[in-house]
């Protein structure tokens, strides 16, 4: 691992400034690994990436156990990969084990007060639940220029624009959202957001009845009036299960995912789905 001031390798010689002491401003987790352990190679990246993202707001400390066997022995360390948040010089927290980054992140998120980039976020998060799409735009923006690596702000916008008809900005932004957690919930709205521009430049087939009810549904889509246009959708189905060979299923998809799952009607409207095609 590079040293940097939030990221160093420290040993028994250190650890009382570069840990003890420095836990009194911000959390200190010290991450107790070995070169032959296969799960703190797994573990390391993650820990690394979380206090990366963290802007200072912590600070890991890595420590070899086999050249460092009298700090394993001071601190109880009985297997590995196991991390101790210190905080005010005490241990405040710890875990042994692989963890999912969910719970890495819960661990930590106990340990730190919200900065205020994580409550723009939350904040951003909660306007979209509740439909506030252009409010959820204002924030999130805020929030992606404080932190414009972060993947689930980037979503997060991009289901605020396609809400509000925009879905050149947003289809940028899920195409650049990499493997992970949020990669699998952009690629649900990918076929969405390029209908939505087809049908913004005009591209879309005009040949039946049906072609029309999907364009006068994206058009309420892009106006954020999600219900009336699944209706649409859902009619499509009814008539013809396999339109656009399934485009009108992943569209479908697609708007739920903006939807939310916290949404009555989205539950509502899967159902109504799952009846029709099955």
């Amino acid at each position: 691992m590079m040293a940097t001031d939030n990221k160093i390798d420290v040993n028994e010689l250190n650890f009382e400034y570069e840990v003890i002491a420095y836990s009194r401003n911000i959390p200190v987790l010290v991450d107790f690994w070995a070169e032959w352990c296969k799960p703190c190679q797994t573990l390391s990246p993650l820990l690394e990436k979380i206090v990366d993202e963290a802007n200072g707001g912590l600070r890991l400390a890595k420590v070899n156990i086999d050249q460092n066997p009298n700090l394993a022995l001071q601190f109880n360390v009985r297997s590995i990969p196991t991390v101790k948040a210190f905080i005010d010089g005490q241990v405040a927290g710890e875990f042994s084990g692989i963890q999912p980054e969910s719970r890495l992140r819960d661990f930590i998120g106990r340990l730190t007060p919200p900065s205020p980039l994580d409550l723009d976020i939350e904040k951003g998060q909660g306007l979209l639940a509740n439909h506030k799409w252009s409010d959820a735009e204002c924030v999130l923006r805020k929030a992606l220029e404080q932190q414009p690596e972060s993947v689930s702000i980037q979503l997060g916008l991009a289901k605020a624009l396609l809400a509000q008809d925009k879905p050149e900005e947003a289809l940028a932004l899920l195409k650049a959202i990499p493997s992970g957690r949020e990669y699998n919930q952009a690629q649900l709205l990918l076929p969405y957001a390029e209908s939505l521009l087809q049908f913004k430049q005009d591209l879309l087939p005009d040949d039946n009845n049906l072609d029309a009810v999907f364009r006068n549904s994206l058009r309420l889509a892009g106006q954020g009036k999600f219900p009336p246009a699944l209706d649409g959708m859902l009619d499509i189905l009814r008539a013809d299960k396999r339109f656009r060979g399934g485009l009108v299923k992943q569209v479908i998809l697609g708007i739920l995912e903006i939807m939310g799952e916290d949404d009555p009607q989205t539950r509502s409207f899967r159902a109504e789905l799952a009846t029709i095609l099955f």
